[in-house]
């Protein structure tokens, strides 16, 4: 009876230690959902700037207003929501991306472009760096 007794108390022990885990692995898989999300969309928005600034027949020049369709010189700020959906979703979670463009050397054809991915809660957020440069070969 004594041993079953003791038995009994080490498994609760062994059960109590388990769910006191249980919260650090919900925040842990919490923070891998927005970190998996989040380099989706900088890598999707690092691709789109790449190729758009490789292309020799666009032009690049310094503005305030941020447009979707063309790079500009500067900062820009947008928010996309998780579900790529243009009105946020119930459920969904916006995400601040930042685009840094700035020219990079003295030719005019090369570019460091940051890209910084935000979401709530997490003002730093994944940041990716890279230098461009226009493929004049490519030129008509």
């Amino acid at each position: 009876m004594v041993e079953v007794l003791i038995t009994l108390f080490l498994t609760s022990i062994g059960i109590l230690a388990l769910l006191s885990m249980q919260p650090t692995a919900w925040t842990a898989a919490g923070r891998s959902d927005f970190m998996g999300r989040a380099s989706g969309i900088l890598q999707s928005e690092l691709e789109r700037s790449e190729l758009w600034l490789m292309n020799p027949n666009n032009t690049v020049a310094f503005s305030s207003t941020c447009d979707t369709a063309k790079l500009k010189l500067g900062t820009c700020t947008k928010t996309i929501n998780a579900s790529s959906q243009t009105s946020q979703q119930t459920g969904d979670v916006p995400f601040t991306v930042a685009t840094t463009l700035a020219a990079y050397g003295a030719t005019g054809k090369a570019w460091a472009l940051t890209v910084r991915v935000t979401w709530p809660g997490n003002n730093l957020g994944i940041q990716e760096t890279m230098i461009i440069s226009s493929q004049e070969y490519f030129a008509q």
